[in-house]
């Protein structure tokens, strides 16, 4: 969660982020405002965005900063006026603790509260839906109410005619501990939306219902429910028929993806063998690369973004300069790339080769249209990032116990500002001149050394 305002009162503040934190969906807070008459008091309430059946219901949550101890009150929506979630049950007092026992210095009070909350409204959703007089719902639900975890909600207003729907998990499996290293917080799902249109008489052959598929955003980072096409919903069919062949159809989409995580990481490894290590790379879902590449004394990077679906769709990748910008001092990048030879059958390292072969001509494309767009830092700009490189040129290779501590830094130093006020050079050649001189100084420290002389 984000810090909240200064003027969010410590005790609601503390409750706030404790709910955001550890509720087990994903929250959203739309707006904050005050109780007070002209809004310029504490801000103790808040509207707060609720995930149910692939939608958010929003409901605002009202506390009174001059009465930590009091409980908050709820608002729900204009729709559910006859939402009474502490009266749907057989024996509810022992439910009712969250509010009358209400204790403002407990953090956990509000997520309990919230948590209570969404459990009666999914009750009291489906015994709307259970209420409606349509002879074709009452049988959909008859053969569903089985499966865990569906969520229903019916919706009517002026504008649109009554319309069920129904948000049915699919898959049981744990795709997050298929996932190695999976930084995923809350487990994915993936969702079919089913929505019914409210009638009152049953046909021999109803039209079937609305469907789409609907995933955790997460999820795209290995598989993509855009790249489903459902199976056709045939004549007469009904949900309990339909639901067990997605489902198979489904799951082996996913275990497909999912094994597609090593085929881009052998990619990954096998544009090493000519481009060199990575600078950075997606070590878990492998969807990225970044490589550090020179033609001739222009330096760039390539930027390469692969797609689930590959090796049947290619990778894009772009270049980016490190030593031109724009007025705003962004770098200068290129266009989107995936017009060059490709084909799924080749093996890696051809298709790594293949890559590199056009990358050699595209990069001279781009370094001219740089050298024509490109901007210069500030003299004061430059000796920053100057003096900055010069540090990590002392200390570059610690891992192999290669720190140039002893390179004669004033002569480095004064030779720096010597270039920087005397030549136009970009940062990294200037970077390149240092790092290049700190090694021929080491190198002739240690032939001295081996000599015998100090």
């Amino acid at each position: 969660m984000a810090a909240a305002p200064e003027n969010v009162p410590s005790f609601i503040a503390a409750q706030l982020s404790h709910l955001l934190s550890h509720f087990r969906l994903t929250l959203k807070v739309e707006q904050m405002w005050s109780g007070d008459k002209y809004n310029t008091g504490p801000l103790d309430r808040f509207t707060l965005l609720i995930p149910y059946c692939l939608d958010f219901i929003k409901w605002d949550v009202i506390f009174d900063a001059e009465s930590p101890n009091a409980a908050p009150d709820v608002i729900f929506g204009p729709e559910d006026d006859h939402f009474h979630p502490f009266h749907m049950l057989p024996s509810p007092e022992s439910n009712t603790n969250c509010l009358s026992d209400w204790n403002h210095k407990d953090p956990s009070r509000l997520l309990t509260l919230i948590q209570f909350l969404r459990d009666q409204y999914v009750l009291y959703q489906r015994k709307r839906v259970e209420e409606v007089d349509d002879d074709r719902l009452k049988f959909e639900i008859s053969t569903i109410l089985s499966r865990e975890g569906i969520e229903m909600h019916m919706s009517c207003s002026a504008e649109k005619l009554e319309e069920v729907k129904f948000a049915v998990p699919l898959l049981d499996m744990n795709i997050n501990k298929m996932v190695p290293c999976c930084p995923w917080r809350y487990s994915q799902k993936i969702y079919l939306q089913v929505v019914y249109p409210v009638g009152r008489k049953y046909t021999s052959v109803p039209s079937a219902p609305r469907l789409k598929l609907v995933s955790s955003p997460e999820l795209k980072a290995v598989f993509s429910i855009d790249d489903v096409k459902l199976p056709p919903w045939l004549d007469g069919m009904c949900l309990a028929e339909y639901l067990p062949n997605l489902e198979e159809y489904l799951g082996k989409q996913v275990l497909e993806a999912v094994s597609l995580i090593e085929v881009r990481r052998h990619f990954i490894e096998a544009l090493a063998i000519p481009f060199g290590r990575p600078v950075e790379a997606d070590p878990v879902f492998c969807r990225k690369a970044t490589f550090l590449c020179a033609s001739g004394v222009f330096t760039f990077l390539v930027h390469f973004l692969i797609p689930t679906q590959f090796p049947k769709q290619q990778p894009t990748f772009m270049f980016q300069s490190s030593q031109h910008f724009n007025s705003q001092m962004a770098p200068l990048k290129s266009r989107l790339l995936s017009d060059y030879p490709w084909s799924p059958r080749w093996e890696p390292l051809q298709m790594a080769e293949r890559i590199c072969e056009f990358l050699a001509d595209e990069a001279l494309i781009f370094k001219r249209q740089c050298s024509e767009g490109q901007v210069y830092y500030p003299l004061g700009f430059k000796l920053q990032f100057l003096f900055l490189s010069l540090t990590l040129s002392l200390c570059i290779d610690r891992n192999t116990n290669t720190v140039y501590e002893g390179v004669g830094v004033g002569i480095i130093v004064k030779f720096v500002v010597t270039l920087s006020l005397s030549s136009c050079l970009s940062h990294l050649n200037i970077f390149i001149y240092i790092y290049s001189y700190a090694h021929a100084v080491q190198i002739e420290k240690r032939k001295l050394k081996t000599l015998g002389i100090d």
